[in-house]
């Protein structure tokens, strides 16, 4: 009769423990992104449970087992230990529930934590059979494990499985999304710049028509009224009238030359494109700009750069550009001055070109508005000269900029891609 009552007794208590776990189980809130708090609980109501010392969950790999989780504070301890030799290493090898009475007296199965002899380790198994960890449960003094205490954390382990590989799982969605979304930014600033570009294009192509309208009929009476001021040269004149007659003449001259470059700007810069060593075409270059009137009595120091530098231009275009900026120097420094015009290759991808002056710096509100139609510092320019090079330069694939200021001096900077 007494057996009896002891029989319900251990079947209520196991109904009690398996209520109570299933309770436990319930409670648990696992939410993306706190892990390592589910796992604890885990951990805690596995030693509550089982009436254990202490339980951890781990994850191994390569020969680690790194403590995701633990019931007792571990403090400083080192959470990542060799699997070699250990308990855990067995369950990892057998993928399979592993329970030893007394480690001490089996040591078949490996080493125990430290001051601790029984043990009972469970697989952490994915939903694909990925044996990924462990719920390891310790007790100071030996004991067996009953087969209800066994699936009781069996239940745990397979929760805590599920917790790490959707975190897992979380983990990559995520950075598959960071990662998504950046390349989208990027297509989305590419098709704007694309967009951009087209309806500059479009833009210009239209102010290109208007313009070339506009100068072919400006241009012919032009010519006619040209002609009638030279003819005029074969007439003896009195001073003044000559002085006049010279006047509009330089006008109609200027004019003329606003007329050009209006034309030019207007219209697409088309790039006829073929590779060339860059301080042989800049040597060259440099002859013909010593004969310009702007540089006479200038002191031109050009600097090339220590390797050979090759590019893809349209040389016709690059002289444009360097012949215009190097006159803009000259004209900004006095009689005896130095013009340091030097190409720098330090970089991969580009090449630099800087040509420096050391004249009256450009004021800081005009600076940024350089390279825009129609400003200029010079009396009488047009303004059309930088905005032109500027956009032969981009045409090219590559970035103008100026920098000023009184203790340096003027720079222009020009980088162009080089040939890999």
């Amino acid at each position: 009769m007494s057996d009896a009552k002891d029989d319900q007794s251990l079947q209520h208590h196991q109904w009690q423990r398996e209520q109570q776990a299933m309770a436990m189980l319930s409670s648990l809130s696992y939410r993306t992104g706190e892990l390592s708090r589910y796992l604890h609980d885990i951990a805690c109501a596995v030693s509550q449970l089982v009436d254990v010392d202490w339980t951890v969950v781990t994850i191994c790999q390569e020969g680690f087992e790194t403590v995701l989780a633990s019931s007792l504070d571990m403090g400083n301890s080192p959470r990542v230990y060799a699997l070699h030799g250990q308990l855990t290493n067995t369950v990892m090898q057998n993928q399979c529930t592993l329970a030893v009475k007394d480690a001490i007296v089996q040591p078949e199965y490996g080493k125990p934590a430290p001051g601790y002899r029984a043990y009972l380790g469970i697989p952490l198994r994915t939903a694909e059979s990925e044996v990924i960890g462990t719920v390891c449960s310790f007790h100071q003094q030996p004991r067996e494990f009953t087969p209800e205490e066994i699936q009781i954390v069996e239940l745990f382990a397979e929760r805590a499985a599920t917790a790490i590989d959707h975190y897992h799982l979380y983990q990559q969605q995520r950075q598959f999304n960071e990662a998504l979304e950046v390349e989208v930014q990027k297509r989305t600033e590419e098709l704007r710049v694309a967009q951009a570009k087209l309806v500059e294009q479009e833009r210009l192509a239209a102010i290109g028509e208007f313009a070339a309208m506009i100068v072919h009929e400006i241009r012919n009476p032009l010519t006619t009224i040209v002609m009638g001021l030279k003819y005029f040269k074969k007439i003896i004149l009195a001073i003044p009238a000559q002085e006049r007659l010279a006047l509009a003449l330089d006008e109609a001259s200027r004019l003329e030359r606003l007329l050009g470059e209006i034309l030019q700007y207007a219209k697409p810069q088309a790039v006829q494109l073929v590779e060339f060593e860059l301080n042989q075409f800049m040597h060259k270059l440099l002859a013909t700009i010593r004969e310009t009137p702007e540089a006479q009595g200038r002191q031109i120091e050009f600097i090339a750069a220590l390797s050979l530098v090759r590019i893809s231009g349209d040389q016709d275009k690059l002289k444009q550009v360097f012949i215009n900026l190097i006159r803009n120097a000259c004209e900004a420094v006095s009689v005896g001055d130095v013009i340091r015009w030097e190409v720098d290759a330090a970089a991969t991808a580009y090449v630099s070109i800087t040509i420096h002056n050391g004249g009256e710096p450009i004021p800081p509100d005009v600076l940024p508005k350089l390279t825009q139609p129609f400003c200029s510092t010079k009396p009488g320019g047009t303004g059309l000269g930088l905005a032109i090079t500027k956009r032969i330069v981009q045409a090219h694939g590559g970035a103008l900029s100026i920098q000023s200021a009184p203790e340096t001096g003027t720079t222009v900077h020009v980088k162009l891609p080089v040939v890999a």
